[in-house]
């Protein structure tokens, strides 16, 4: 039997206050793919940082194709043909795809220049053998996010990789991208590519993975055949209790219009209205979903109603008070929450800690201040009691610093604060965005609590399973328009999905 492309053998990893990695094991098959599963702040990120020479173990052994090898640095992975795709993408915004590719690997003539033309058609030819479809030319800040990471993929592929590391591949991905990844994957192991990919996501494992190894805790729990597995036992084999994927929840008591959009346009970032002329209200003790592809005006639209964005033209009521020039503070003091839909953008201050984080939108309110300053032990228990309630995996308790932590448990953060402030107005962007399945279910109940207490909610999402279970009326949205409005009654995927497309218009807006 030939020797498998990665073994792992009792890799140990400690942080301070936190083993990350305790006696983890790994054992991936040449040409197979592997997913790593597991809870946030399980150790799979920082299991693949070791693979990938980011972080040296503090013990155990790896041996790549049977030879036992020492990886201190990414260069050491690179030269024993690893690649590795970070959840967050490394890529200079503002250079070619090319340049982005080749930066510190760059090709040059026989008298010394940089050879981009040459680089260009290796990038186009690679792309055209994996079925890629990037342009090489393109400059990364005119690119989508899905097209941002198939650079990323290239750029390990342009490195003669062949053992391919994916760090939640498919966290910032839309439904669409996603299939279009997975396709990728299957791609990549035809061409001989051993892949690697970490995610949350049960179906993605099984649509694309042969082989699943469990992490909880930091310990490895087991390695499953996916076809022989079904999502119900691969979630409690992670979170190590049965995960209910049902989501009950009680008829909405619609209460009074908390708030009301007219005739909203906001303007996107080259110039042209990514909301036009839209219009929409959200009530008391109702969730209200927006449906749509990414890029639709989705964005624009929550940083309208939050203040951080301008609004062209049209108004925006919170309980009947016209707060469309307001400031962001005064958003916040009268009664609206966000949880955005990029934590590190407008959802955290990552050099700060995590009880620092919990009180960034009311510090200077008692009992965390007086006369002026913090008071620390305040804060501390504050932070205490909402790291406990929500399963926040902070290594250092509050004093982590939020940059430090995993991408699912920077979101809990973003989270607690939001909902412990009980706004009139929860506006949650991709609200589950990176979160394993227990954490799903934590946070849908406690989006319904919020309803029950009578808060109005404004969920997006690109997840339509999550639209359509947790929403009382849905609107599609389409080029920045509302195409149509359904209640949850007479609300499917195949009806959702045409709204989202423009197809379909004529829709109840329910009561």
């Amino acid at each position: 039997m030939p020797a498998p492309a990665i073994e792992m053998v009792d890799i140990t990893k400690i942080f301070p206050g936190i083993v990350a990695n305790d006696k983890v094991c790994l054992s991936v098959e040449e040409g197979e793919i592997h997913a790593l599963l597991g809870e946030n702040g399980a150790g799979k990120s920082t299991l693949m940082s070791i693979l990938f020479g980011l972080y040296e173990p503090d013990g155990g052994m790896i041996k790549i194709r049977g030879t036992k090898v020492a990886i201190k640095t990414p260069n050491d992975a690179a030269a024993l043909r690893i690649g590795m795709v970070h959840q967050h993408f490394k890529l200079a915004h503002t250079f070619t795809v090319t340049e982005n590719i080749i930066l510190g690997f760059e090709s040059r003539d026989k008298f010394g220049n940089l050879d981009l033309k040459t680089a260009e058609k290796r990038v186009a030819r690679l792309s055209e053998t994996y079925g890629l479809a990037v342009d090489p030319k393109a400059r990364i800040e005119t690119i989508t996010v899905g097209m941002q990471q198939r650079v990323e993929i290239l750029k390990a592929l342009y490195r003669n990789a062949d053992i391919l590391v994916f760090d939640e591949p498919t966290a910032a991905l839309t439904p669409q991208e996603i299939d279009e990844l997975l396709v990728i994957f299957r791609k990549l192991k035809a061409e001989g590519s051993t892949i690697v990919f970490i995610t949350h996501k049960l179906r993605e494992i099984k649509a694309a993975a042969d082989r699943c190894t469990i992490l909880r805790r930091g310990k490895t729990i087991g390695t499953v055949n996916v076809a022989d597995a079904g999502e119900r036992e691969l979630a409690e084999k992670m979170v190590g209790r049965a995960v209910d994927f049902r989501i009950d929840k009680k008829p909405a008591v619609p209460g009074e219009e908390i708030l009301r959009i007219e005739n909203l346009t906001v303007m996107g970032g080259k110039g042209v209205p990514a909301v036009r002329d839209l219009s929409l209200s959200v009530r008391a003790g109702e969730i209200f979903g927006i449906a749509g592809i990414d890029g639709n005006g989705q964005s624009e639209l929550t940083a309208a109603i939050a203040g951080l964005l301008p609004v062209k033209s049209g108004c925006v009521f919170l309980k009947g008070k016209d707060i469309t020039t307001a400031r962001i503070r005064a958003r916040n003091e009268a009664g609206i929450g966000l949880v955005p839909e990029d934590r590190h953008k407008h959802g955290l201050a990552l050099d700060f800690r995590v009880d620092e984080n919990l009180i960034l939108k009311n510090f200077r309110q008692a009992p965390y201040s007086r006369f002026g300053f913090l008071r620390f032990p305040a804060i501390s228990s504050h932070a205490q009691a909402l790291i406990a309630e929500f399963d926040i995996r902070a290594g250092n308790g509050a004093a982590t610093l939020a940059k430090s932590m995993s991408g699912g448990n920077q979101q809990k953060v973003v989270i607690a604060r939001e909902i412990d402030l009980s706004p009139e107005l929860l506006i949650v962007s991709q609200p589950t965005r990176g979160l394993d399945v227990g954490a799903i279910e934590y946070i849908h109940r406690r989006i319904i609590a919020e309803r029950d207490k009578g808060r109005a909610v404004l969920l997006v999402s690109f997840e339509l399973d999550e639209i359509l279970a947790l929403c009382d009326r849905i609107a599609a949205i389409s080029k920045g328009t509302i195409t149509g409005i359904v209640t949850a009654r007479d609300a499917d995927e195949r009806k959702i999905g045409a709204m989202m497309g423009g197809l379909l218009t004529a829709c109840s807006q329910g009561s």
